[in-house]
């Protein structure tokens, strides 16, 4: 799926005819962007949700037999 985002200052005049022009393109959808602010903006939690981790393999638990060097 493409889509094709018009801003929400041009929508009045450009949504209808992208419509228009990619109607028979089933692999397009026309859509207005309706954001109206950045959702990174300085000290932003981002919603609260996220995990922040490692994300080195964690090491299996247990003891394990110590190998020398030949």
């Amino acid at each position: 799926m493409i889509y094709c985002v018009v801003p929400a200052e041009l929508a009045d005049q450009l949504f209808d005819k992208l419509s228009t022009y990619y109607r028979e393109d089933p692999n397009v959808e026309v859509i207005v962007d309706r954001r109206k602010g950045d959702r990174r903006e300085r000290g932003s939690t981002g919603g609260g949700k996220r995990e922040i981790r490692d994300r080195r393999r964690r090491r299996l638990p247990g003891s394990f037999l110590r190998v020398e060097a030949a």
